[in-house]
C-alpha cells in the first residue's frame, strides 16, 4: 500500500471513576474467591499485631520479676504468631494473585473482543501500534503487578490500617503522637503523585508511539529496503524510543526525591512516639512496656508505608494501564447478533457505488483529495492508476468504508456507507491490501475466516478459481497442513493468493484492490494478476493498479494525480486522447520489439 500520511487518534483511556467501576464489576464475578482473599489479607495483617504487643507485656514481666517459664511461654507465643503470619501471608498472596489473574484475563478477552470488532476506521487512524501496545506492554504492566507487589500492597495497607487501630487502641495519646508523621507522609506522597501522574500517562503513550514506528518499519520492510528509507525509520523509533526513554529517567529521578521525604517522615514519627512514650512514663500515665509496644508498632509502620509509597510507582504504572485497558472495553460492541452471521445462502449481488469527495485532509493537514466524483456501476472494473502520493491508498479506504471523507460520502445501492453497521460493511465490501496475513492454524481454517460454514468442496473451488490448487495439494496433509506462525511458511504469491481465495468465499458485492498484487515477483506477477481479474469476476471492482497490465484489463481507467481525477476512460481511450497516461504507457513501450516483448513491458511497475 502506498505510504500516505495518516493521523493517530489513540484508542481511549478510561477515567479513574471508569476503572474502577470495571474492577468492581469483575470482583463481583468472584464473591467467593474475593472472600477468601480478603480474609486471608486481614487475617496476615492482624496476626503481625501479635508480636509487638507481647514483647510490651514481656518488658513490664521482666521489670516485675516474672520467671523464666513466662518469658519462654511469651516467646514461644511471638514465634508461634510470626510462622501463622508467614502462613497466612503467602496464602493470602496466593489467593489474591489467582483472584487479579482472573478478573485481568477476563478483562484481556474483552479488550481482545471490543479489538476484532472495532470498525475498520477506528483502528486505521488509532494504529495498531496503540492497540499492540495495551494488548502486550499494558497487560504485562498489570501481570507483573498482579503476580508480585499487587499482594503485597494490599497486605501494607491493612497492617498500616490494623497497626495505626492497634495504637489507638494501646492509649490514645501514642496514637496522637504517631498521627504527627502523617502530614510528612502525606505532603510527599502529594508532592510525588502530582509530579508522576502525568509522567506515567505519557509514558504509556510514548511506549505506544514507538510500538507503532516498529510496526509500520516492520511491516513495511520491502518497501522500506526498496527505497532506501532504512536510515528513516531508524531514526523515528530511535527518536519515539528516547522519548519513552527520558520519561522513564526522570521518573526515576522523581522517585529518588521521595524516597528521602519518605526517610524524614519516618524520623519525626518515631522521634513522637518515643517521646510522648517517655513522658506518660515519666508521669505515671503509662507503663514501659505500653510505650515499647508502641514505638514497636509505630517501627512495624515503616516497612508497610515504605511499601505502599514506593510500591506506589508500580501500581501507578498498573493504574496507568489498566485504565488504557479499561478505556478499550468502553467502546461500543459492534459484535454482530447470532443472526446476523453471514451464511452461504447470502449471496451478494454487484453494486453501483458512487463516490462524492469535496475535500479529504487528516486533521490540519494539508488536501489529499479534491473535487472526486466517481462511479462505479454493478460488475464494473475500475483501475486507479497514479504517482506515488496521488492518493490513491486514501481514495481506496474511503471507497472501503475504512476512511471518512472530511468532507464527501459514499453510497453503495444508494445508501451512505455511514449508515451501514459494521459487519454489513464488511460483508458488502472487501478490501485486500498488500499486506496480507496467514493466520496460525490448517490452511482451512485460515480460509473460513471468510465464511465459517464453507465446506471442503467450495474451499477447493475458491483456491481453484485463484490457481492455487497445484501448490495446495503439494502440501503434506491438504488443507489441513498448519500455515503461518509454527507451520508451512508461504510465499508472498501464496499469501496472496489466499488472501484472494477468502475474498471468493466470502462473495462481496464490492472488492477493492490496494495493490494486492504488488508483493509478487515478475515470474508469477500475471498469474496473480489473472487470479485476482478471476476473483473479481462479476463483482463492482476498484483495482489501485501497480503494473500498467492491470489497468489495460480494466473496463476503465481513473487517472489521479495530485488528489485530483485527470483523466478517465477505457484504456484505448486514453491512448487516443495522448494525455499522461498515454505518456506513461508509451514510456514502458519498446517499438523495436514484438508486441509479445511490448505486453511484457507492460507487467514493469508504474513508475512512482
Amino acid at each position: 500500500m502506498t505510504a500516505e500520511p495518516i493521523s493517530r487518534h489513540l484508542l481511549p483511556t478510561a477515567t479513574g471513576r471508569e476503572t474502577w467501576a470495571a474492577l468492581r464489576t469483575e470482583l463481583a464475578l468472584l464473591p467467593g474467591l474475593s472472600a477468601v482473599a480478603g480474609t486471608l489479607l486481614v487475617a496476615a495483617a492482624a496476626t503481625g499485631l501479635v508480636a509487638p504487643w507481647v514483647l510490651g507485656r514481656l518488658v513490664d514481666d521482666v521489670i516485675a520479676g516474672t520467671d523464666t517459664p513466662t518469658v519462654l511461654g511469651w516467646a514461644g507465643v511471638i514465634a508461634g504468631a510470626a510462622v501463622l503470619a508467614g502462613l497466612l501471608t503467602a496464602a493470602g498472596a496466593a489467593v489474591a494473585a489467582r483472584l487479579g489473574e482472573t478478573v485481568l484475563a477476563r478483562l484481556r478477552e474483552r479488550v481482545l473482543d471490543r479489538a476484532l470488532h472495532l470498525p475498520s476506521a477506528t483502528l486505521e487512524r488509532a494504529g495498531t501500534g496503540d492497540l499492540v501496545a495495551r494488548a502486550g506492554d499494558d497487560v504485562a504492566v498489570v501481570t507483573n503487578v498482579i503476580a508480585t507487589s499487587g499482594p503485597a500492597f494490599l497486605g501494607a495497607l491493612l497492617s498500616v490500617v490494623l497497626t495505626a487501630a492497634g495504637l489507638f487502641a494501646l492509649d490514645w495519646r501514642l496514637g496522637i503522637a504517631g498521627l504527627v508523621a502523617a502530614p510528612a507522609y502525606a505532603l510527599a506522597l502529594r508532592w510525588y503523585l502530582r509530579r508522576s501522574v502525568p509522567y506515567y500517562a505519557r509514558e504509556r503513550v510514548a511506549t505506544g508511539e514507538r510500538a507503532q514506528a516498529t510496526a509500520e518499519a516492520l511491516r513495511g520492510a520491502a518497501t522500506v529496503r526498496a527505497y532506501r528509507m532504512e536510515d528513516a525509520h531508524v531514526a523515528r523509533i530511535a527518536d519515539r524510543s528516547g522519548v519513552a526513554r527520558d520519561l522513564s529517567l526522570e521518573i526515576f529521578g522523581l522517585y529518588t526525591r521521595f524516597g528521602l521525604r519518605i526517610n524524614r517522615s519516618e524520623f519525626v514519627g518515631l522521634a513522637a512516639v518515643l517521646l510522648a512514650g517517655f513522658l506518660l512514663v515519666r508521669g505515671d500515665l503509662a507503663t514501659v512496656g505500653a510505650a515499647t509496644t508502641a514505638a514497636l508498632y509505630f517501627h512495624r509502620l515503616f516497612n508497610p508505608i515504605g511499601l505502599l509509597l514506593f510500591e506506589s510507582d508500580s501500581v501507578l504504572q498498573a493504574g496507568a494501564s489498566l485504565a488504557r485497558l479499561v478505556g478499550v472495553t468502553t467502546l461500543p460492541d459492534t459484535a454482530a447478533p447470532s443472526d446476523a452471521e453471514p451464511t452461504r445462502r447470502d449471496r451478494a449481488e454487484p453494486a453501483a457505488l458512487e463516490v462524492t469527495v469535496a475535500e479529504h485532509r487528516y486533521d490540519d493537514g494539508p488536501v489529499v483529495l479534491r473535487d472526486i466524483t466517481l462511479r462505479l456501476n454493478p460488475g464494473e472494473r475500475v483501475a486507479l492508476v497514479g504517482a506515488s502520493g496521488a492518493g490513491k491508498s486514501t481514495l481506496a479506504g474511503i471507497i472501503a468504508g475504512i476512511i471518512a471523507p472530511t468532507h464527501g460520502a459514499v453510497t453503495l445501492r444508494g445508501v451512505p456507507l455511514a449508515q451501514l453497521d459494521e459487519h454489513r460493511l464488511r460483508r458488502e465490501i472487501a478490501l485486500i491490501s498488500q499486506e496480507v496475513h496467514v493466520f496460525a492454524g490448517p490452511l482451512a481454517d485460515d480460509l473460513r475466516l471468510a465464511a465459517p460454514d464453507a465446506t471442503d468442496a467450495e474451499i477447493t473451488t475458491a483456491l481453484d478459481r485463484v490457481g492455487a490448487t497445484e501448490w495446495v495439494r503439494g502440501l503434506p496433509d491438504g488443507l489441513n497442513t498448519p500455515v503461518g506462525e509454527g507451520g508451512r511458511q508461504l510465499t508472498s504469491a501464496q499469501a496472496q493468493q489466499l488472501a484472494l481465495a477468502r475474498l471468493v468465499l466470502a462473495d462481496p458485492a464490492v472488492a477493492v484492490l490496494d495493490e494486492a498484487t504488488a508483493e509478487a515477483g515478475s515470474a508469477g506477477a500475471r498469474d496473480l494478476d489473472r487470479a485476482a481479474v478471476a476473483a473479481t469476476e462479476g463483482r463492482t471492482t476498484l483495482v489501485v493498479a501497480h503494473r500498467l497490465s492491470q489497468a489495460a484489463t480494466a473496463d476503465r481507467i481513473v487517472v489521479l494525480d495530485h488528489g485530483r481525477v485527470a483523466e478517465h476512460g477505457t484504456h484505448a481511450e486514453l491512448l487516443s486522447a495522448g494525455g499522461g497516461y498515454s505518456q506513461l504507457w508509451r514510456s514502458w513501450r519498446m517499438p523495436d520489439l514484438a508486441v509479445p516483448r511490448e505486453r511484457e513491458s507492460a507487467d514493469q511497475p508504474v513508475p512512482r
